[in-house]
């Protein structure tokens, strides 16, 4: 198979569009637009061209846009139609002769050019990729025929990919939808206080300041939970943070016991998870506000969705909120909040509900993560060390 070696900038030098953008409302493209590592656009802006200023590269439907800025992120969108983009993404014109945009576009996501242009970066707070650097850098091309194979290859696991991640989506809806159904039929409310379970500290943060020093942590102990664990909006294990047993008793007032309801209040605020049945000894953080249900008066789960979708909720955290620097709250906030309070035999059956599509979410995610992998897997066969690595 004949293979021949080329520099970026021979094959896809940087070109704007050979069709101008038509029209009063133009497209305009910025980085927060991009999905990483897959270059799915996530929404498409118009706006007036008398706004657009002068920091915008015109392209289209020929170009490869690949972001010079925090190359990590991994940014790489091939166009469907003309329009304008930010400066900080490149707009590389494949030529077709050489290099199919398909072929490019995925050798820039794969995991080999990734690292390597990982470490062509200069500046702290921006990182860009050394330009000069990014145009040298070499590229083994197979033939025409072989890259139209390679990429038809990498487009069927990229759409079984994205199936799965639908099955996700979608399951997510359905339990959304299920929760202001209910919510719209049993209109009663009550004090998130008022479903606490009757124990000491039912709701508790911290610890703070000295309580909890950084330097006190271990690497075995008693596991420290974090926003990490619930930013998500469900409970998982990320970097993990321990602290003596000795600590721990001081500070065992802020211990997470499984069925409670963490709440983000720094940060990101209000993202929320229900700690899990086999969750071992552990305590929180002063980011996060806890919360021990009365189970009979409240369902974790429905507490769960009811801080996550209802919107007289947020409303309510919107207004608590209003005025600060950053929002944050609190754990004065948390209970003070009027949730929805439908009977028990309602909370149940969505209960019953989450069980069941949640079952079905995690077997979508687990085979949307080993498509991931094969897809990486895949990128590394076909495209190898960069020959500039």
């Amino acid at each position: 198979m004949t293979r021949r070696i080329y520099s970026l900038r021979e094959i896809a030098p940087p070109a704007p569009a050979v069709t101008m953008p038509v029209g009063e409302k133009v497209w305009l493209l910025n980085l927060d637009q991009i999905e990483p590592h897959t270059g799915t656009l996530l929404s498409r802006e118009y706006v007036e061209r008398s706004g657009l200023g002068a920091s915008t590269h015109a392209f289209d439907d020929g170009n490869v846009l690949y972001s010079k800025l925090r190359p990590y992120l991994n940014k790489v969108i091939l166009p469907d139609i003309a329009g304008y983009c930010t400066s900080e993404l490149v707009p590389m014109r494949p030529n077709q002769a050489v290099v199919t945009r398909q072929y490019l576009a995925a050798y820039l996501r794969s995991p080999s050019f990734l690292n390597w242009v990982s470490q062509q970066v200069d500046g702290a707070k921006m990182p860009r990729v050394s330009m000069k650097v990014l145009w040298e850098h070499c590229i083994e091309l197979p033939t025409l025929d072989e890259q139209k194979r390679i990429t038809a290859i990498l487009d069927k696991a990229d759409s079984l990919r994205r199936k799965r991640q639908e099955a996700v989506r979608l399951g997510e809806e359905l339990l959304r939808s299920a929760y202001l159904n209910i919510a719209k039929k049993y209109p009663a409310r009550a004090l998130v206080e008022s479903v606490l379970a009757r124990i000491p500290n039912a709701a508790r943060t911290g610890p703070f300041g000295s309580q909890l020093l950084v330097s006190e942590f271990t690497e075995t102990g008693i596991p420290v939970l974090g926003i990490d664990n619930v930013v998500s909006n469900s409970f998982t294990w990320g970097a993990r943070r321990f602290v003596s047993p000795e600590k721990y008793a001081e500070l065992e007032r802020y211990t997470v016991r499984p069925g409670d309801v963490i709440v983000t209040i720094m940060g990101t605020t209000g993202r929320v998870a229900v700690a899990p049945e086999d969750l071992p000894l552990c305590i929180s953080t002063k980011h996060l506000c806890t919360l021990s249900l009365d189970q009979k008066e409240m369902r974790p789960s429905y507490l769960w969705a009811c801080l996550r979708w209802d919107p007289e909720v947020r409303v309510q955290t919107q207004r608590e909120s209003k005025g600060a620097i950053m929002e944050g709250w609190n754990m004065g906030i948390v209970k003070g909040l009027m949730v929805s309070k439908p009977p028990m035999d309602a909370q149940l059956q969505f209960e019953r509900l989450l069980a069941r599509i949640s079952k079905f979410s995690q077997r979508a995610s687990t085979a949307s993560n080993e498509t991931n992998a094969l897809i990486a897997a895949l990128s590394s066969k076909y495209f190898g060390v960069p020959i500039s690595s």
